[in-house]
């Protein structure tokens, strides 16, 4: 559901518009066979399944690891702990597991940002040294961003794989 037109709080509507990302994402996702999910029909090569995997670590690095500074295991496991590397897939994930993961991230996002000033800085020592850390605002805005660009590469990979489209 798309949030009221009237919403000013800014935070919140970024909070609303990443649920309504995620929605998007796994209707998209929803109905694909585990081929489909692992395979690319794109040149460069990039799955539905490793996408949403991205979504998942993408959120942690810039809310838990990033915004609260919280040191997580991992921030790069979309990539094989390489910040350059293309996505990549463990053996044991599927749709069910990174689905609920994404949701999980949804909820801990949910309780680091709401009701937090939009104007306040990320904390040093995670994500961010002690230079040019950005503000709860701009991160989430980033966030939103990143959902709406990948939902947006889910609608050409599924319209490819089976013609839907739509949200």
């Amino acid at each position: 559901m798309k949030p009221a037109r009237a919403l000013a709080d800014t935070i919140e509507l970024h909070l609303q518009y990443l649920d309504r990302y995620r929605e998007i994402v796994e209707t998209k996702l929803t109905g694909l066979s585990d081929a489909e999910l692992r395979g690319s029909r794109l040149p460069s090569g990039w799955s539905p399944l490793e996408l949403l995997k991205h979504l998942v670590f993408m959120e942690r690095r810039w809310l838990r690891w990033g915004f609260t500074g919280e040191q997580v295991e991992h921030p790069w496991g979309d990539s094989n702990d390489n910040p350059d590397g293309p996505w990549a897939l463990a053996a044991d994930d599927s749709l069910e597991s990174l689905l609920a993961q994404m949701h999980a991230g949804g909820e801990s996002t949910r309780q680091i940002a709401g009701g937090v000033d939009p104007a306040t800085i990320a904390a040093a020592g995670g994500r961010f040294g002690t230079d040019d850390r950005p503000t709860l605002n701009w991160i989430l805005f980033h966030v939103l961003q990143e959902y709406a660009r990948h939902a947006g590469h889910l609608d050409v990979a599924r319209e490819l794989v089976d013609g839907a489209t739509g949200e």
